[in-house]
């Protein structure tokens, strides 16, 4: 099931891969001491058609599908999770303008989102609206008919005061989720501000952020779709952005494994290669299966978001959480076959385990993820 590529798809993902293996894997330990993405890969990224993945063409975008963004994501995370994470999030947010902005919006948006000339951050956590997302406090007052002012914050942005444009959920009425509506609020509008950048465990090679609006005053031509709707659109965003988180925690346990094994080969203790002892054969023998399992349900739920199959939410949930957790612990497995060397910064491992671990929180935690399947299972 999960290997049934089409010879376009396969292409995608090489291409993805040599892209990482030249580009990316060389330059993420550097990133991350720098705590920086680089602007210029990005673009370079963003030629290649990924960062506009599952945009309409119209626009610039590649009219892709969401396999294909699957296989995008697992290959560059061989060569630098964080960076491929962030562009994860970045294509979420060219989605949702895609598929719910009007023509106008689309057209003043996207092309320049799609080129990468701009980048953008998605805003819906807050300080103490976290798993439960619909109890945001932000709000966005209607000022006539011509602007809205926009005051709260946000917590935890990838991207925080680094991108151009943030798709921001803020309350426009009534509480719960029907009271919430999206706004794109531009860098440099008056009233935005920005947090320092957050010390991380992992992802240190992409800036995070609070990103505060006080008295910030956004023109209502920046308001996606009518009011009361905005909730909705996050929640479809997440179904695809938690596949993409998925893809990263497979592609980076992969690069893990395959450390590991390369680890395993030449390393000598007692006069034999560890890769001889039946207990690092079990290891690699577990670490392999549980990844080819983290694939098969990955690429399916991926076909069922794709073909708008109603368990869709369900199977993106399952994949999220199965992928996530499945992929962290390989990636620790790997650090453990390296011994005291996995400890270590030069082998780099260490880098992918503390990136990975933060994939079992985002986008919903998993534990989040399992309400969703049980509550998907209840459905009459």
């Amino acid at each position: 099931m999960a290997f049934d590529l089409t010879e376009d798809q396969r292409l995608i993902a090489d291409t993805a891969r040599d892209f990482a293996r030249e580009k990316l894997r060389p330059n993420a330990a550097r990133w991350e001491d720098e705590g920086r993405l680089d602007a210029d890969t990005l673009r370079e990224m963003a030629a290649l058609g990924f960062a506009g993945i599952y945009v309409k063409e119209d626009v610039g975008g590649s009219g892709l599908s969401r396999l294909d963004a699957v296989l995008i994501f697992e290959a560059l995370s061989h060569g630098c999770v964080a960076t491929a994470a962030f562009v994860s999030i970045h294509n979420m947010c060219s989605w949702m303008i895609d598929t719910f902005a009007s023509d106008e919006q689309r057209a003043r948006f996207l092309p320049a989102l799609t080129r990468m000339d701009k980048i953008a951050s998605y805003c819906l956590t807050e300080p103490n609206a976290g798993s439960d997302a619909a109890s945001l406090r932000t709000t966005a007052k209607a000022d006539g008919n011509s602007a809205y002012v926009l005051n709260g914050s946000k917590a935890f942005i990838s991207g925080g005061g680094f991108s151009d444009l943030y798709v921001v959920m803020a309350r426009t009425g009534e509480a719960g989720a029907k009271g919430v509506s999206t706004f794109v609020v531009e860098k440099g509008t008056k009233g935005l501000s920005f947090g320092k950048n957050e010390e991380k465990m992992g992802w240190r090679a992409q800036p995070t952020s609070t990103v505060i609006f006080e008295d910030c005053r956004v023109p209502a031509e920046n308001r996606i779709g009518p009011e009361g709707d905005g909730f909705k659109y996050a929640m479809r965003g997440l179904d695809g952005g938690r596949l993409n988180i998925a893809a990263c925690s497979l592609g980076g346990a992969s690069d893990a494994l395959a450390r590991a094994l390369t680890y395993a080969r030449e390393r000598k203790q007692f006069g034999r290669a560890l890769a001889e002892f039946q207990a690092t054969q079990f290891k690699l023998a577990d670490m392999a299966t549980d990844l080819e399992a983290a694939r098969a349900i990955l690429y399916e739920a991926a076909r069922r978001l794709d073909a708008r199959d109603g368990e869709a939410t369900k199977f993106c949930a399952m994949a999220k959480r199965f992928v996530t957790d499945a992929g962290f612990r390989v990636a620790n497995e790997a650090l453990q076959i390296h011994g005291g060397y996995g400890y270590l910064r030069d082998y780099e491992v260490e880098r992918i385990v503390r990136d990975l671990r933060v994939h079992q929180i985002l986008e919903g935690t998993n534990e989040i993820m399992r309400v969703i399947i049980a509550r998907e299972m209840m459905r009459v």
